[in-house]
């Protein structure tokens, strides 16, 4: 069977008078446009009204940000699961850390590849190029860190947290030698361990529950 082609021939007329082929796309086979899907697949109504605070913490959001990040919105069913959430988020990834924020969000990339967590990939994606000023990083993290010219500290930080989330029954002592080797301290490598584990919690509810990304996070620090 000939498959038909997503695309259509046109002729177009050029100054010289000659005709020339042009690919137009048939409306019908394209895919369809991705924007305005559901936050997440489950019927979780907004609590109405919202607790004082956590609509102040999210109007906030809206002002630093300028969007309300949809993992957010999605937690707005219940007052203690956004609470959890949030406190948990905000310890883990904007705490005083010998970590940096950016060495925490390309462990968040780079767990979220592993994980192929498609709302991860985005956010934090766009969260990696936002701190580094480096698109190209960011499509690294998101695509092969490996291909990355990095830092002996950040190539072990990210070695163990692939491992960690591909083979966690296989870390053994020379994966901690490891990074204490490039530098991390003991504290660091119980915060590596802890982002590491957020972030696989995070992936598989966000996959489970087809969590969908802010569409501006697609375009931003491009």
């Amino acid at each position: 069977m000939v498959k038909r082609s997503p695309y259509k021939l046109n002729k177009l007329s050029v100054m010289s008078g000659e005709e020339i082929d042009t690919m137009e796309q048939n409306e019908d086979q394209c895919p369809a446009k991705q924007s305005n899907r559901p936050v997440i697949a489950l019927d979780l109504p907004r609590m109405d009204p919202l607790p004082a605070d956590i609509d102040k913490y999210l109007k906030v959001c809206k002002e630093k940000l300028g969007l309300v990040p949809n993992v957010l919105e999605a937690h707005t069913f219940s007052e203690d699961k956004f609470r959890v959430f949030s406190d948990l988020y905000n310890g883990l990834m904007l705490d005083e850390s010998g970590l940096s924020k950016l060495e925490r969000e390309m462990i968040a990339v780079v767990v979220s590849s592993v994980n192929r967590c498609f709302y991860c990939l985005v956010a934090h994606g766009q969260a990696v190029r936002d701190l580094s000023g480096d698109p190209q990083l960011g499509e690294m993290m998101v695509i092969n860190y490996r291909v990355a010219k990095l830092s002996k500290r950040h190539r072990a930080m990210l070695d163990f947290s692939a491992k960690l989330t591909e083979k966690p029954s296989e870390i053994v002592d020379e994966d901690r030698d490891a990074l204490r080797d490039a530098g991390f301290s003991e504290h660091d490598i119980w915060d590596i361990a802890n982002v590491v584990g957020f972030f696989n919690m995070s992936n598989r509810v966000a996959i489970a529950t087809d969590m969908m990304p802010n569409d501006d996070y697609h375009g931003m620090d491009r």
